[in-house]
């Protein structure tokens, strides 16, 4: 049977190898899979009734989604989260159906991340260890969401366990082969990330005489490669090539540099999924307890690692850890608890493996474990509790949005139609319009006068909430209130004079030509002169107009303003 790094089992002399080695993986799948299941369950539960989908989850579904055109792709965005939504999105516009093909498949995803380290660690701390990751709230919020940061979390955990393997058999090719397709992955999904893990990795192969082997260097450049093929290949053909792109992802996120984030990481972990600027009350302080947590359970497991004489299997999954989270840490001047998902799940086994120490030496002081047990069990309740806060704030907002969208539909702003202005991107997806921004923010794709050119014949619409002013050129424009939003009131619509309400019952007649329903959304039509007016490459400049973060952690015009709602104190 193979090695295990804290807990070694010998068979009955009588028993057949055979049937160990399948009782074996069947008692490894039932422990995982059951962490798995529950994983989904309170997905299922908590987070996938009723949610709508977020900014961020907007531009990525609307790539291949049948309800609208593409929301404009801004440099720092890479495209793997796409592709793994687009075989129900561009099959169906229904979000609740996308929600639990989500959440079914990042279950899917923690069992087999788990699966490839069953050669190297007991099964009991990998379970506790997954169920520790999979109750985080980010973890429960964000599995069924369109959204790559939690994807490069199983990548990361998947390709280091690969990579133990590897280094520690050099026979076992299919964890060479795994070490390539998890990096590839990542890479997809975040190239940044991707190149963050491959460094750490190389140069945990370097720190060990043994692991210094051609092969696994080159099964991580190689997938890197591969993974950000796509991502290179489309800064060339719109930036100008990689450094063009990443000076434009670089302003997007704010610039990069000397920027410490713990604080604002600290506060975010009360149920923000963006933290800029951070300086609001922080109600809940005690919902980060369970970081200080981390450091003194990880050097716990290092400890009894060290003793075993199997430090390795603890120290390079904690050391690729502390690669991944750094620049969010140090270099990034905002928080999102998101983008530390790839650390807390190569955390969660040194966690779990110390956890499991605990435990079993406690097992004869029932006060204590009793203890520890309490300790754990009121940690996930609070972890559930947020991720439920979270997830009804989602619900408000698509309940909001289709209001909205009902009511720019009443006003006669139909596909093919256009909407700029603050939130124009939600707005624009549940409506079945184009969103539109011009030039001079970061998801600028049009000049005014093209916009304004359009709206002599299109429906549109520059929406804007109750504290700003439409864009001058907009000004003399009709207005019209709309349902608030969260946290925005006095949202309003400021109109082309080419939009014109539709006929009483004109919705219906259409719907009965069609055969549809007068609330269904078909698919619009083409979109070629709106298309084609994005510029390559960008020629643009920061402004110092009223600002406010994004989805991308960067401040914008007016009219690409990020809704306050995800800035709302924990």
């Amino acid at each position: 049977m193979p090695d295990k790094a804290f807990v070694v089992l010998s068979p009955p002399p009588n028993a057949r190898a055979g049937s160990i080695t399948v009782r074996g993986r069947s008692g490894d799948l039932i422990r995982l899979g059951a962490v798995a299941a529950g994983y989904a369950v309170v997905q299922l539960f908590l987070v996938v009734p009723g949610t709508g989908l977020g900014w961020d989850e907007t531009v990525y579904v609307s790539q291949v989604s049948r309800a609208s055109p593409a929301a404009f792709f801004s440099a720092p965005r890479a495209r793997g989260i796409t592709y793994l939504v687009a075989p129900v999105a561009a099959i169906t516009s229904s979000v609740p159906v996308l929600r639990v093909y989500l959440a079914v498949l990042s279950a899917a995803a923690l069992l087999l991340s788990l699966w490839v380290w069953r050669r190297l660690l007991p099964t009991p701390a990998l379970a506790l260890a997954g169920g520790l990751f999979a109750g985080l709230w980010i973890t429960v919020f964000y599995g069924p969401q369109a959204m790559p940061n939690l994807w490069v979390a199983f990548g990361a955990l998947f390709t280091v366990g690969c990579f133990l393997r590897a280094a520690r058999n050099p026979g076992d090719r299919i964890a060479l082969a795994g070490v390539a397709s998890g990096v590839a992955f990542a890479a997809l999904m975040r190239p940044g990330d991707a190149v963050w893990l491959v460094i750490s990795l190389l140069c945990a192969a370097l720190a060990v005489p043994p692991w210094r082997r051609p092969a696994l260097a080159a099964a991580l450049v190689v997938g890197l490669v591969v993974g950000g093929a796509e991502w290179a290949v489309e800064a060339h053909l719109r930036y100008g090539g990689l450094l063009p792109r990443l000076r434009r992802a670089s302003e997007i996120q704010g610039g990069l540099g000397w920027n410490p984030a713990f604080a604002d990481q600290m506060r975010s972990l009360g149920g923000r999924t963006l933290c800029r600027p951070c300086d609001g009350p922080w109600s809940r302080p005690y919902t980060a307890l369970w970081w200080f947590a981390l450091p003194p359970l990880t050097a716990g497991a290092l400890f009894a690692a060290y003793r075993k004489g199997r430090v390795q299997l603890v120290a390079v999954p904690t050391a690729v850890a502390l690669f991944l989270a750094l620049p969010y840490l140090l270099m990034i001047g905002y928080a999102a608890p998101r983008f530390l998902l790839p650390a807390y799940a190569l955390l969660a086994i040194p966690v779990g493996l110390c956890l499991t120490q605990l435990i079993a030496a406690w097992r004869t002081r029932p006060l204590a474990l009793g203890a520890l047990c309490a300790v754990l069990v009121a940690h996930l309740a609070l972890q559930f509790t947020i991720a439920g806060g979270a997830a009804a704030r989602s619900r408000a907002e698509r309940v909001a949005f289709t209001a909205v969208a009902g009511e720019l539909r009443r006003l006669g702003v139909r596909p093919p139609c256009i909407l700029s202005g603050t939130e124009a991107v939600r707005a624009a997806f549940a409506t079945g319009c184009a969103a539109r921004q011009v030039y001079g923010g970061h998801d600028g794709s049009i000049t005014a006068d093209g916009l304004m050119a359009l709206a002599r014949t299109r429906p549109t619409a520059v929406l804007v909430p109750g504290d700003l002013q439409p864009p001058h050129w907009a000004r003399n424009w009709r207005p019209h209130p709309l349902p608030s939003l969260p946290d925005q009131p006095g949202y309003r619509a400021y109109l082309a004079p080419s939009t014109r309400p539709a006929p009483p019952g004109a919705a219906r007649r259409r719907a009965v030509r069609t055969g549809g329903s007068p609330s269904r959304l078909r698919r619009p039509g083409p979109w070629p002169s709106v298309a084609a007016s994005v510029p390559v490459p960008y020629l643009t400049a920061p402004v110092s107009t009223p600002t406010s973060p994004d989805r991308d952690g960067a401040a914008h015009r007016l009219v690409e303003r990020r809704p306050p709602s995800a800035l709302s104190p924990a």
